[in-house]
Order: C-alpha cells, then sequence, then structure tokens
C-alpha cells in the first residue's frame, strides 16, 4: 500500500455522498507498500480503507478482485468486504482512479514472523484456496513467465548496478525458468501476493487477509512459493529458515495435502516468485516518483533468494 494520488477534501466529501456510512472524521494516507494509493478513512459509522488503483492494475480486472472479496465473505473467510454505495456497486471513480472502499480488519501485521504464525499462515493459505475452489471468476496471471524477459529486456545496466555479474545470472535464471516451468499442477485461484503485511495476525492467530489486487488463477503452489520466498527467509535475505518453512507447509497439507507433482515441482515454482519479484522491485526502484508517499523494496533482497533457490534441490530444501 502506499500513496500516489492525492485526495483533496471538496473530492472526498463528493465521493462519501454516494454512500451511506457517513462523512470522514479521520483521513490518512498509508504509507506501506509501492502499488495503489491507499488511505485509512473513519466515518461516524466505521473505519474503512479507501483504495484508488494505479499502476499495474488493470481496470478490467477490478470485478474480478471484488468477486473474490465477496466469495471470501461468503465463505466466513476473514477478509475485508468491498462496501457497496448507493446504487449497490464498489466500485466508482475518484481524483480520475478507479476506486473502491473495503471494511477494515482488526489485527496487526507482521515485521518477523515466528514459526507458530508460518504454520498458521499456512493453513490460512489453504483455507483461502479451499474457500475460492468453487468461484467462477477467472483471470490470467499476467505476471507469470511469459512476463519475466519482457520485463528485463532494457534494465541490464540497472540489475549490473545494483550487483556486478547480476544480469548474467538473472539471464541464465529465466532461461532455465523458461525451459522447467511445470504446466501440469492443480490450478486455482491465488492471491500471489500474500506478504506478511497483507496478514493480520493477533498474537500467532491469523485474523485476516488483505489485498487482493494481483489475484488470479494459476498453480496453487505458486501461492506456496510466494509465501515460502516472504515468511521465511531470515532478515528478508538469503539465508533462508527451513523450521519456518517446514511449519507453513505442514500447515497447508493439514488442509490440503500436496500432491507429489507439487512438491517436486516446488524449487522451481519458489525460484520464479524469486524472480518474479525481482523484477517488479526492479521497475519500481527507478520508476517510484520522488515525492511519493512510499518506500521502494530493495531488489538486491530478491537478487539473494535467488542464489538460495539456485542450490535447491527437492523438496526437503524448504522444509518438506
Amino acid at each position: 500500500m502506499a500513496v500516489y494520488t492525492e485526495v483533496d477534501d471538496q473530492s472526498l466529501d463528493t465521493f462519501l455522498a454516494d454512500y451511506d456510512i457517513g462523512p470522514a472524521i479521520a483521513f490518512k494516507g498509508i504509507a506501506e507498500g509501492v502499488e495503489n494509493s491507499n488511505y485509512l478513512l473513519e466515518t461516524p459509522k466505521s473505519r474503512f480503507i479507501l483504495t484508488l488503483f494505479e499502476k499495474r492494475v488493470n481496470e478490467e480486472d477490478l470485478p474480478y478482485f471484488m468477486g473474490v472479496m465477496d466469495h471470501l465473505a461468503s465463505k466466513n473467510y476473514p477478509a475485508p468486504l468491498p462496501v457497496k454505495g448507493n446504487d449497490g456497486k464498489a466500485l466508482r471513480t475518484l481524483c480520475g482512479r478507479p476506486a473502491v472502499i473495503i471494511t477494515f480488519l482488526t489485527g496487526m501485521s507482521l515485521s518477523r514472523p515466528n514459526v507458530e504464525q508460518c504454520r498458521q499462515l499456512g493453513i490460512g493459505l489453504a483455507k483461502f484456496h479451499s474457500a475460492l475452489s468453487d468461484y467462477s471468476g477467472s483471470r490470467q496471471n499476467s505476471l507469470s513467465v511469459e512476463s519475466w524477459r519482457p520485463m528485463f529486456e532494457g534494465r541490464e545496466a540497472e540489475a549490473n548496478a545494483i550487483n556486478g555479474g547480476l544480469t548474467a545470472q538473472i539471464q541464465s535464471d529465466l532461461a532455465e525458468l523458461e525451459k522447467k516451468w511445470p504446466s501440469n499442477l492443480p490450478t486455482g485461484v491465488i492471491h500471489a501476493d500474500l506478504f506478511p503485511d497483507n496478514a493480520f495476525f493477533l498474537g500467532d492467530d491469523l485474523t485476516g487477509v488483505i489485498d487482493f489486487y494481483f489475484a488470479c488463477n494459476d498453480a496453487l503452489a505458486y501461492d506456496i512459493a510466494i509465501c515460502l520466498n516472504a515468511w521465511c527467509f531470515e532478515d528478508g535475505r538469503g539465508e533462508y529458515n527451513a523450521t519456518k518453512g517446514r511449519a507453513l507447509i505442514s500447515g497447508y497439507q493439514s488442509i490440503r495435502a500436496l500432491e507429489d507433482a507439487e512438491k517436486e515441482a516446488l524449487p522451481i515454482l519458489c525460484r520464479g516468485a524469486a524472480m518474479r519479484f525481482f523484477l517488479t522491485r526492479l521497475v519500481d526502484w527507478a520508476a517510484t516518483p520522488k515525492d511519493a508517499l512510499v518506500r521502494p523494496k530493495n531488489p538486491i533482497e530478491y537478487a539473494e533468494k535467488l542464489g538460495f533457490h539456485r542450490k535447491a534441490k527437492g523438496f526437503f530444501d524448504y522444509g518438506g
């Protein structure tokens, strides 16, 4: 989450007039993340999150994301619910951007998840996949393996500026990922961005999952690979914590057992997930406006994680 588009008081008042939630009594930008403009909104009725969609989000995909949240709510999964305006529609326009208000969830995001929290995250991820197993919407993953080489082309010098020789390593990784990327795994709706700042906890209990704006239909095990990258490396760098990985995987499998093909594919999926986030961070590192209320994330973190994945031989390396 971040703020790219500033919302003035008059525009906000006009926008809220289309809802039955009352006027704003508090309104504050949220600085975390790098994708959309987000605000904490408080009215006499409750607290909400107001999101204006920027950058990579395609406006045509927004009904899919709203549908995911509505479907999760129908299954009592702890996710925010889009707030509908007086005309029954959740999606509107604010300051020239598509915008939505969603309900506020209690809990805290984590900076250093512990082993039990990783296990609970794994359980929550499997329940997420189960809750959406009958969701009728479909959206292709626009940030999968086919997009990675085009994303890197023209940024070779930027990669070498971060770390000499990195471009050659990335090009080698891309060739191997394109050659080995699996296509025969169980698929469904995945979150595709379930980082610790997109999950809320009270103690060791998972209380909510947010930010579904990369959700898509893809291999379920790829979602696990994204989470292993995001939750199980110490200090966010290249030291993998197999105890946390084992907890996350066992938590997931307590709800949904992995097939042998998914276990076999996990190393290449983890490598691909690290590549995806390296590349999008590489793009953001140079493209984030200097005056944006946002902290662009350094791509070197995922360059270092790629170093671990290159050496991984099998499911056991990840705690399986």
